[in-house]
């Protein structure tokens, strides 16, 4: 019997990339890795991966046709997952249109789409780069929140309380979108900024399926931590939530409301909310899994991560049981503290021997420049841990967090 081929579109630095490898490998799947690495380079990590480019999605969505057949495609991150929109259009497979996962990666179109369809949105509006700061900062309410309209993992998103403040976020956010990485890809939304009203609230995530339309809710994670701002890093993520069934019945109505507002149909669903006495404020709607490697966090009764549901939803094959094999379960995104070159980290084995957690894994580098939000896109690592309650896990990973330690060099500045 064949084994199914699935083609996996990532960004060649994402975290995911090795967990999606791994979850296919176990399910006996073919895994065709696409990233968007340089193209002249003779395969330069050994894992005969189809280089794309990002920046021209129907020219990648023709290699990808002639690198086919495939069973099904699934993609690590917001641009990966409009390139897989494209190429899915192309060869028939099952996928999002590429006009609603378009929708998704851009904030502005995002709000559009919500407010349009009755949903709770801040008040917002779309600011050029160019435009007179002076001016916008004098027309904005106080207090709001700046963010570029492509960028995802709060990243550039910077709270504002007052005019200076705004002017020094506006100021910063214009410093991120004209570094390299960004300009290269050319993209129209990084030529603007949002500024939408602030929303006082709890945060949560809701993980999720679309089929053939159909919304199916997986796992809903509260985040402990306060996100006020001036900048909103994500940290902690557990799950089962403890708000009251009510809340948890309005998050699951409104993100069905917010992916039927975008037109998503097919493929997975990272939603993000706020809630408050109003009730529920979406805060964005992707068209893929959750992020970094927090993704190991969920394990299910069936055996499989959530890596293994997405691939086998992509092949079309049965999902099992998408209960939790554990009563609860979590992730820690371990933040970068300050900005410098990484050295090193202390108390790793002894973070692990905490009651509870399953595994501390360090991504940085030694040698790797870190900078922390909101002009970093990165964490340290990741804390798993499981255990018969919520509060039990959050406990367990903000003890095995406060016996780690980092080694972060200043960095020199070359004259």
């Amino acid at each position: 019997m064949m084994k199914k081929r699935i083609l996996l579109i990532a960004a060649t630095t994402g975290y995911q990339t090795r967990a999606f490898a791994e979850a296919g490998e176990a399910l006996g799947y073919e895994i065709q890795l696409a990233t968007d690495r340089c193209h002249v380079l003779d395969d330069p990590w050994g894992d005969r991966a189809l280089a794309l480019r990002f920046e021209r999605p129907d020219r990648a969505a023709r290699e990808i046709e002639k690198a086919g057949p495939f069973d099904g495609i699934a993609a690590v991150g917001d641009r990966p997952a409009y390139v897989a929109a494209v190429a899915a259009e192309r060869i028939g497979a099952r996928f999002s249109p590429a006009a609603a996962v378009e929708a998704c990666r851009n904030k502005f179109l995002a709000r559009e789409r919500f407010r349009d369809a009755g949903l709770l949105v801040p008040g917002f509006r779309r600011i050029a780069l160019d435009a007179d700061v002076d001016r916008a900062a004098d027309e904005a309410r106080y207090p709001c929140v700046l963010k570029p309209l492509g960028l995802s993992a709060s990243r550039g998103v910077i709270r504002a309380n007052s005019r200076a403040e705004f002017t020094a976020a506006f100021e910063r956010i214009r410093k991120i979108l004209a570094s390299p990485e960004i300009v290269r890809v050319h993209e129209d939304q990084d030529r603007f900024l949002q500024v939408e009203d602030y929303i006082p609230g709890q945060e949560f995530a809701l993980e999720g399926l679309m089929t053939g339309g159909e919304f199916h809710a997986v796992a809903l994670f509260d985040k402990p931590d306060p996100l006020t701002g001036p900048y909103f890093e994500e940290t902690t993520y557990v799950t089962p939530s403890l708000a009251p069934d009510a809340v948890q019945r309005a998050i699951g109505d409104a993100t069905e409301r917010a992916v039927r507002a975008l037109g998503l149909t097919d493929g997975p669903v990272h939603a993000e909310m706020r809630v408050n006495g109003d009730g529920v404020w979406m805060l964005e709607v992707a068209a893929r899994p959750i992020g970094g490697l927090c993704a190991r966090a969920l394990r299910f009764e069936s055996g499989l991560t959530l890596e293994g549901v997405v691939l086998r939803h992509a092949a079309g094959d049965p999902l099992g049981s998408l209960r939790l094999d554990r009563p609860s379960r979590g992730v820690m995104m371990i933040p970068i503290p300050r900005a410098g070159v990484y050295t090193g980290q202390t108390g790793l084995e002894v973070a692990r021997d905490v009651p509870g957690v399953e595994d501390v894994v360090i991504t940085a580098k030694e040698g790797q420049r870190l900078l922390p939000l909101p002009e970093g896109a990165s964490y340290l690592g990741f804390i798993f841990a499981a255990g018969d309650a919520p509060a039990e896990v959050y406990r367990s990973l903000t003890e095995a967090h406060s016996r780690l330690g980092f080694e972060i060099m200043e960095a020199l500045t070359v004259l």
